[in-house]
């Protein structure tokens, strides 16, 4: 592995904007530490860590760090979508027709490019947990820490649904962005702070919902921004080169927008969780009758802001550090692996509790002295046996060759509907777990009872779809669009 990410790093273009694949790394190694940290566990069950001490709570306005992966998921997309349309076939915009017939194979093939890293070490993780979970039941277990891993290994899911509607979105948004600009943001922005009006002072029911695409999608669409530029910091206008400057006026010019982002989102923010009816965690706390989180408030959009705001305020100091062949190796290696170690970590996490349960290893009581001496090693544990099953699964992680076919007009429907599968799959799952198999257990997905096998099935029969329109059957050489 060391050669091959060696060879990787030394073809990387002079063109490509090293620091976006260094926030996404990081984000995710941040929630990564923040999970394991959090986890309060006793023989009696899982708790949280900021719940036991709610002084901790003010930490998750820095390491609640999903706007920051978001953000960059709408950079990527936007240089992934215009690079896709830019390769249409010659003669595809010569009439109404034959316009909407290539903007329809541009949407299949950009959404199974795009979720082929993401699905293929998602399934994977599903069916290999599927099968030790009915597994485990059917010789009569599933209680204690056991049943409590099994509801809790598909709870980060959520992030994968989110995630999988931001790329589903990504060509009409674009199109969006490049007609308003900073208006579609904007729009995007005040729906979300609509949506908590009708909430909190309306009081309309299940209105809230809404959250999880406008405030996302707001925090996604300063990707596109980002993409061309507008961010001020020289990302450059949807090329990935990432230009600042460094020095005078110019310099500190480029800093002005980021700086906005981020005093005005860390102001509004402070705002609305002290003057609101926002709690002070940016993460879900147990028993909290409103999270910042499940639902997505206008408090968590302002916080992205800041965040948003302040990584591109290191920006230039971090492309210097990646100017350097071994840090930039770090990256690289890390990039190669990073949804698998996402997808495994909490197996990992709970693997290291159950070990330390089995051999009658006292667990302390959270927060006290013993527990945080403990922490170390807990945290060394549980790396190791993360990196153990990345070793495992880290080849699915790899997208498959490029298909030899172009997807056939028509296409985009099918890869549409293929998509909305895998997102109700996988949310769907999120929430229900793998626990239950045998006895039935369900959970409402929008207002729908949904099994941990009909989850996994829609996700698996969404992905074939998408697979399949964007692969078509028509030899590109030989498209007639």
């Amino acid at each position: 592995m060391g050669s091959a990410v060696r060879v990787l790093a030394e073809a990387t273009p002079a063109t490509r904007d090293r620091y976006v694949d260094l926030l996404r790394v990081g984000s995710l190694a941040v929630v990564v530490l923040g999970h394991w940290m959090m986890a309060a566990v006793t023989p009696d069950g899982v708790g949280n860590l900021l719940a036991v001490v709610p002084a901790l709570q003010p930490l998750t306005w820095l390491l609640q760090v999903m706007p920051v992966f978001f953000f960059v998921g709408g950079f990527s997309h936007a240089l992934s979508c215009r690079s896709l349309l830019r390769k249409r076939p010659e003669g595809s915009v010569d009439s109404d027709t034959a316009t909407s017939a290539s903007a329809d194979s541009v949407y299949a093939a950009f959404l199974r490019a795009r979720l082929q890293r993401l699905l293929r070490p998602t399934m994977v993780f599903v069916l290999v947990w599927g099968v030790v979970a009915l597994l485990v039941q059917l010789l009569g277990g599933g209680g204690g820490l056991t049943g409590v891993t099994l509801r809790l290994v598909t709870q980060p899911l959520w992030f994968i649904g989110i995630y999988l509607a931001m790329v589903a979105f990504t060509p009409p948004l674009l199109r969006l962005h490049e007609r308003y600009g900073w208006g579609a943001f904007a729009g995007l922005a005040g729906a979300a702070a609509a949506v908590d009006v009708l909430r909190f002072a309306a009081g309309v029911p299940y209105v809230e919902f809404l959250n999880f695409a406008f405030v996302w999608l707001a925090v996604h669409q300063l990707g596109f921004l980002r993409a061309d530029g507008r961010l001020g910091t020289g990302a450059g206008t949807g090329s990935g080169t990432g230009s600042t400057p460094s020095t005078g006026l110019g310099a500190l010019r480029s800093l002005r927008v980021p700086a906005l982002l981020a005093g005005g989102g860390l102001i509004g923010a402070v705002v609305l969780v002290a003057a609101g009816p926002y709690p002070l965690s940016m993460v879900g706390m147990p028993g909290e009758k409103v999270s910042n989180m499940a639902p997505p408030t206008l408090a968590l959009l302002a916080h992205g802001l800041w965040l948003v705001g302040a990584v591109e305020l290191l920006r230039a100091p971090a492309a210097r550090l990646l100017a350097r062949p071994r840090a930039w190796r770090t990256v690289v290696a890390a990039n190669g692996v990073a949804m698998t170690a996402f997808l495994w970590h909490l197996t990992a996490m709970l693997g290291v509790y159950g070990a330390l349960l089995a051999l009658d290893v006292p667990l302390p009581e959270p927060a006290t002295a013993a527990w945080w001496a403990q922490t170390p090693l807990r945290l060394a544990a549980a790396a190791a046996l993360t990196a153990a099953l990345v070793a495992a699964f880290r080849t699915f992680e790899h997208p498959a060759p490029p298909s030899a076919t172009t997807p056939a007009p028509g296409s985009g429907p099918l890869a549409a509907l293929g998509a909305t599968l895998c997102l109700l799959g996988v949310l769907g799952l999120s929430m229900v777990g793998l626990g239950g198999l045998l006895e039935g257990r369900t959970a409402l997905l929008i207002a729908i009872p949904v099994s941990a096998p009909a989850a996994v099935a829609m996700t698996l029969g969404g992905w074939l779809l998408v697979e399949r329109a964007g692969r078509g059957a028509v030899r590109g050489s030989d498209q007639r669009p």
